[in-house]
């Protein structure tokens, strides 16, 4: 199972093929805002470590 951390490294490794199209580039680009997003929610709702 990928997580969502996973996912976002793929996404950046992907960007980083320079056989990509304009095209395939901006859903790339996309999809990684997304996630990116996706991980900011999930980190402003866990609590803060004990001290």
């Amino acid at each position: 199972m990928t997580t969502l951390h996973d996912h976002i490294q793929m996404l950046r490794a992907e960007l980083t093929s320079f056989h990509l199209s304009k095209r395939e580039r901006r859903q790339i680009e996309r999809e990684l805002k997304e996630a990116l997003a996706q991980q900011t929610r999930i980190e402003s709702h866990r609590p803060p470590p004990p001290h």
